[in-house]
Formats: structure tokens, sequence, C-alpha cells
């Protein structure tokens, strides 16, 4: 399994979980992948549980680090306080 095709899995799981999820995937090599997951407060659990046995199956099998950062849609952003 190449990078792409693990995030496109990988995508497949999170947007299954929680079909209203918006990603941003960045590659930060041929191995290394961060997708990060913008979705409501109530779905990050169920994303967390969707993906987490497949990404350290990822990484052990393929040797493909696919790190998933989900953060609650909702909460605000830059602010500094």
């Amino acid at each position: 399994m190449n990078l792409d095709d693990a995030i496109t899995e990988v995508t497949q799981l999170i947007m299954g979980a929680c079909s209203t999820a918006t990603l941003k995937v960045v590659k930060m090599s041929d191995e290394e992948a961060r997708i990060s997951v913008d979705a409501p407060a109530a779905e990050m659990d169920k994303i967390k549980d969707a993906v987490r046995d497949r990404l350290t199956q990822l990484l052990v099998s393929e040797g493909l680090d696919v790190q998933v950062q989900v953060y609650d849609k909702d909460a605000p952003k830059g602010v500094v306080g």
C-alpha cells in the first residue's frame, strides 16, 4: 500500500463516522501524512474510535505514519487570551 491509498482509506473511515467533517490533508513525506479534521464536538470520539486501529496497522504493517488530529469545528479559532 502507498501513502495515497492509506490517505484515501482513512478519509473514508472518517467520513463514515461523521459525514459533516471537513478534512485537510498534508503530506509530510512519502511515508507520513497529517489529516486535520474539523467536526462537531459530539462526533469527535466517534471519529477517533473509527480510525485508531487502522492507523496502528498502517504504521506497524506498512510503515506509513498517518496522523489524524480532530478538532471541534465550533470552537473559537485564533483567539489569544
